[in-house]
């Protein structure tokens, strides 16, 4: 499946539009990761726990979003956007969303 930010796929001509698609994942902070994390903003750099979680949750999203659209046939996605938002306390959404298009 072609996923693009653009409007258009390069070099291909869009034949049909057929609706937005939409997929989020909700990912919840484990405790260890939150001390551990604490103790990283002390001394400061990257945390690579929470680093780690929003990339399983952007894939999962993502690969939400690829099964919808080939369930209405689509070949592409394409304005492919993301958004992420604090959904409670420890707990953040990940939401992608696009037009799912057939191409000539």
């Amino acid at each position: 499946m072609l996923m693009t930010s653009s409007d258009s796929v390069p070099g291909r001509e869009i034949a049909e539009t057929l609706g937005l698609v939409t997929a989020n994942a909700v990912r919840a902070r484990h405790v260890g990761r939150d001390i551990l994390a604490g103790l990283r903003n002390i001394v400061g750099g990257e945390i690579g726990a929470y680093r780690q979680l929003l990339v399983e949750s952007r894939e999962q999203a993502l690969e939400r979003l690829e099964e919808q659209a080939e369930a209405l046939g689509a070949d592409a996605i394409v304005a492919l956007r993301l958004s992420t938002a604090e959904v409670m306390q420890g707990a953040a959404e990940i939401l992608v969303y696009g037009t799912a298009v057939k191409l000539r």
